[in-house]
Order: structure tokens, then C-alpha cells, then sequence
């Protein structure tokens, strides 16, 4: 018998944590906090784990909102076991203790108490580590006998170190997507799948409720963005693009060296800064162990200044420059948020917006505003008029709908699970799948609802 538990990731994107109950081996799928809330509210719901199996905890990859709540899930169930791609573990060494400033800024809630740099060392420490299509037993304290459980990690091409995680026992076979992608892009390669069918699919519908006739392709939207770059640089602008520091700022950075080396794009000073540079890092170590498109390609040698070296942000138009600071969404006391209240001032010059940003952002706020709006950025905050032209890119990490169906189509699941979307991406998702096959058990998960397999 099989169990799947939603504690926290359904009918939303944020706090990604799912259970499963596999013949008595409990196994947690990822473990992040929500991006819009804070203190306990920010977290999965640890306490629906109470009185069950639990043995181990497997990180599909090393973004917030699937890994950021692992130290306070070990905190409470010390005796899990961690297990992730090597790639994750690095990143999530950097990224765990960078959240540690972030939060102390973020928060005033004496009753919640975050982690220490101390304790993150010692989880990173413990964290077991398996490369992509290396099986692995995960053996469970109360396994019924028989009931071996294995599993797997397949290369999402999300982000590096992503991955699917398929787990089976006896016949049966699980895969969970996390964050999966389909497609090629600057860096990345797309995803791998089970080469067999399976039970049960555990299924992303991040971009279920969008048309992709709404979506270029990965090419023509690099050419847009292309084209819109050299408009502004060549008449002396500098560009802003807000960039999440792990997976945007590696392909962004990509792409616009790419474009300046192929004579496409006008060579100009590209400045990044902060963990984006150090996460760079781990991309450069890695390239010869993952699925990259050109391992030749050195991050790190790409010329490139320290945008927190600069002692004036007017320096940055003093010549036409592309500056990649984080957040990718310019959330409150970041450095794009920042840098943006100077660049809506500046006439000739742009914010690029290349990802998806959600609505209760600032960056949700100026990407859906253009020159002469007058525009609030937060409550705290004067009204202000947009002087700067403002324009907006996908360059998406997730897999278009149309592709997640594909995943239906090659797995041929008999059940399958639909997370991490909003209701309106899980409708469509659910509305196409039993339009192809009344035959498949579709399941939203909802919090705290068990749903059981054979």
C-alpha cells in the first residue's frame, strides 16, 4: 500500500513538501519554505507527520521553496536521513546560510526561532549524496517484509543538480517531477525521464493556467531580448534585469556573454555580484559530471565586474552597462528592489523583467506598469512616476503545459498527483489529462488529505 500526504505545496507554489507512506518506509519529497509568508505560517506542516513512518527525506533541488525548511524539519525528526544530488548538496550549503541574514532581517517573531550557522554545517554534514541514475536503497525502519524500497534521481534540467525522483518497490514505481523541464536552455539541457512506465506520477503544473502561445521559444526569445537590449544600450541606457541568484543569473549571465561574443550583442560591462557568483562556481565544477550544453563554458571567466564593489549607483550610468541583481521578483531589501527605485528615474534607460513574478511582489508591480504610471512599490514607500522603459521576458525554467501532458503521455500513469501550481494551473492540467484518458485516477493534493494507492 502506498500513501501520499500533502504538507505543504497544493493548490499553491510554495512550502514544496509531499510523504509517502511505501509499505511502511516513510519518505519526505523536498522541504521549502513559502516565499510570501513568514515565521511558523512560512512553513509545511510538520505537525500531520506526527505517529507516522518516517525515515528519510530526498531534495529534488536547492531552491527556497524546496529546501529552505529542511533544517527546521531535522530539527524536529532528528533521526531522518538527507539525500540529494551532489550538486544540491553544494548549493544547498550556500543558499541555507545565506537565508539565515535574510531572515533575521525578515523577521521581529520572538516565538520563531530560526536556525544557527552552526546547526546548518552540521546538516550539511549529514546529508548523504547520489549521483543522477545511480539507484540506491532506502531501507526503513518499519518496512514491511519484502517491500524493499529503491530510488533513483533523474536529471530535472531545471536548475543544476534538479532532479525527478523515481522510487519503487515490488512492481510498483513512483516518479515525482519537482521542478521539471523539458526544453534546452542557455545552460541547461532538458530533463530525463523513467525509460518504463509507472504507477503513480507525482506532477508540477507551474505553468498549467498559462497559454503557451504566450511563451516563445527559448531562441526567439532570445532574439527579442537581443533587440530590445541593443535599443537601449546603443543610445547610452543601462539595463537592470532582477535575477534569482541560482539557475536565472547562471543563464542570464550565459546567454548575454554568448550573444556579445557572436557579435549579436553590444559589448558592454555586465555586472553581477553576491552568492550568484559563488553559486557560479559550482556550476563551473560541475560541468564535466552534468548534462550542460557546452562544457567548455566557464562562468567565472566571464568578464564581469562586482556590482557591490560599486561606491555610487550612478556609476552605472556613467556608460551604458546590464546589471543581473537579486531578487528575481525585487523583493523588499534586495539589491534589485534597490537599485530599482533608482532606475524607474532614469529615461534612458530599462528594466528587463525575465521571469515569472508573483503578485503581491514589487516586481509584479513594475512589471505590469510602463513609462509615465505613477507607481507605489510598497506601502512604506512614496508614489513615484516610471521614467524608465520597462519591458518584460520569459525565459522559463519549467516545463510549458503542453509538456507536462507529454509526461502523462510517455509514463502512462495509472494515478498521478498534481502539485505545486496554482487552482487555476491544476484545472486545466486535470481537465487535460482525462480529456486523453478517463481511465487515469487524477488527484489535486490538498493539505492534510491522505490519498492511497494500491
Amino acid at each position: 500500500m502506498i500513501t501520499f500526504l500533502s504538507l505543504g505545496g497544493a493548490n499553491e507554489i510554495g512550502a514544496n513538501c509531499y510523504y509517502l507512506n511505501i509499505n511502511g518506509t516513510g519518505v519526505i519529497l523536498d522541504c521549502g519554505m513559502h516565499p510570501k509568508k513568514t515565521g511558523l505560517d512560512s512553513l509545511p506542516r510538520f505537525d500531520l507527520l506526527e505517529h507516522l513512518s518516517t525515515d528519510y527525506v530526498l531534495i529534488s533541488h536547492a531552491h527556497q521553496d524546496h529546501l529552505n525548511a529542511l533544517p527546521f524539519l531535522i530539527k524536529r525528526f532528528p533521526h531522518l536521513k538527507i539525500i540529494t544530488t551532489p550538486q544540491t548538496r553544494a548549493i544547498a550549503e550556500l543558499t541555507l546560510h545565506n537565508a539565515i541574514s535574510i531572515l533575521e532581517r525578515e523577521l521581529n517573531d520572538e516565538s520563531f526561532k530560526i536556525y544557527s550557522h552552526e546547526e546548518v554545517d552540521l546538516l550539511i554534514q549529514s546529508i548523504n549524496y547520489r549521483g543522477y541514475e545511480q539507484e540506491f536503497e532506502i531501507p526503513g525502519m518499519n518496512t514491511e517484509s519484502g517491500s524493499l524500497v529503491k530510488a533513483e534521481f533523474l536529471d530535472a534540467g531545471h536548475v543544476l543538480g534538479s532532479a525527478g525522483i523515481l522510487i519503487s518497490s515490488a512492481d510498483k514505481k513512483i516518479f515525482y517531477t519537482g521542478d521539471i523541464n523539458l526544453s534546452d536552455q542557455s545552460v541547461m539541457n532538458s530533463a530525463a525521464l523513467p525509460k518504463s512506465k509507472v504507477n503513480t506520477l507525482i506532477l508540477e503544473c507551474t505553468y498549467g493556467a498559462t497559454d503557451s502561445s504566450l511563451l516563445n521559444t527559448w531562441g526567439d526569445e532570445i532574439s527579442n531580448f537581443v533587440s530590445s537590449l541593443n535599443k537601449i544600450l546603443n543610445k547610452g541606457g543601462s539595463v537592470l534585469i532582477p535575477v534569482f541568484s541560482f539557475g536565472k543569473t547562471q543563464e542570464m549571465l550565459a546567454m548575454i556573454y554568448d550573444q556579445m561574443v557572436k557579435g549579436k550583442l553590444t559589448k558592454v560591462d555586465i555586472y553581477t555580484g553576491g552568492i550568484g557568483r559563488k553559486i557560479n562556481r559550482i556550476y563551473d565544477y560541475n560541468r564535466y559530471v552534468v548534462n550542460v550544453k557546452d562544457r567548455e563554458l566557464v562562468l567565472h571567466d566571464i568578464p564581469q565586474k562586482d556590482i557591490y564593489e560599486i561606491n555610487n549607483t550612478e556609476e552605472l550610468f556613467n556608460f551604458p552597462s546590464i546589471v543581473l541583481a537579486s531578487s528575481g521578483m525585487m523583493v523588499e531589501s534586495t539589491l534589485s528592489y534597490t537599485l530599482a527605485k533608482r532606475w524607474l528615474r532614469q529615461k534612458n534607460s530599462a528594466i528587463f523583467t525575465v521571469g515569472y513574478m508573483d503578485e503581491d511582489t514589487p516586481g509584479y508591480i513594475i512589471a505590469n506598469s510602463v513609462r509615465g504610471n505613477k507607481i507605489k512599490l510598497s506601502k512604506d514607500e512614496k508614489e513615484a512616476a516610471i521614467e524608465c522603459i520597462i519591458k518584460n521576458f520569459r525565459f522559463s525554467a519549467h516545463s510549458k503545459r503542453e509538456k507536462l501532458i507529454e509526461i502523462v503521455n510517455r509514463l502512462k500513469p495509472e494515478n498521478i498527483v498534481l502539485v505545486h501550481g496554482d487552482l487555476e494551473a491544476i484545472k486545466w492540467i486535470g481537465a487535460a489529462i482525462l480529456s486523453l484518458n478517463k481511465e487515469i485516477k487524477v488527484h489535486s493534493a490538498t493539505i492534510g488529505k491522505k490519498i492511497s494507492f494500491a
